[in-house]
Formats: C-alpha cells, structure tokens, sequence
C-alpha cells in the first residue's frame, strides 16, 4: 500500500521558514518525481515546486521562486520542500504527490499525501 504523509506544518508569523517533509513508503521513491501542491479555502489547487526523480531537475512557479527550496533524500525515501519568507498568501493545506514526470500540474501525479496545514499570520 502506498502511502505519503507530509508533516512539518503549523503557525508561523510573516517572514519566517517553515520545512515540510513528505515521507513514503510502499513505492520507491527514487522511481518518482515528486510535486508539492497547495489548496487555500474558495481556490484551486495549485503547484509550488516539482522535482525529478533523480533531484537533478526542479521547477517553480514565480509565486515562490527564490524562496521555497525542494530538496530530496531517496536513502529516506523523503523530499523535503524548505520555506523561506512566507507571506500570508502562502496559507493552505500543503500536499506532496508522486508520479513518473515532474509537473507543476497536479492531474499528472499518481500518489497523494494527505496534506499538512500552513498558517501564515501575525
């Protein structure tokens, strides 16, 4: 059974970092690209960084470029995406997703994670 559980959210004041973790198990993660996706209240899902299977590629949108970093540990079957600078438009429900190609669209992953809150606010 595949599984992917992201951990690391919470409340954090505007300007400061938060890291998520996004840890599988049941698949090889090295097999996948991995994707981080958000969702806030009333909007669409949306891509915030992709990775590809091997870490040697990675995309963002200009949203959170120059401030999220996505990073991969396949020896822990874990992608990690660090956070830097959030805003309060950066709050939503964080997820990671697995799939064979890494895309900013979230229709091209296979695997979903269940998702962690970000609450960014003073």
């Amino acid at each position: 059974q595949v599984q992917l559980v992201e951990s690391g959210g919470g409340l954090v004041q505007p300007g400061g970092s938060l890291r998520l973790s996004c840890a599988a198990s049941g698949l090889i993660l090295a097999n996948y690209a991995i994707g981080w996706f958000r969702q806030a209240p009333g909007k669409e899902r949306e891509g915030v960084s992709c990775i590809s299977s091997t870490g040697g590629s990675t995309n963002y949108p200009n949203s959170v470029k120059g401030r999220f970093t996505i990073s991969r540990d396949n020896a822990k079957n874990t992608v990690y995406l660090q956070m830097n600078s959030l805003k309060p438009e950066d709050t939503a429900v964080y997820y990671c997703a697995a799939g064979i190609r890494a895309s900013l669209n979230w229709a091209r992953y296979d695997y979903w994670g269940q998702g962690t809150q970000v609450t960014v606010s003073s």
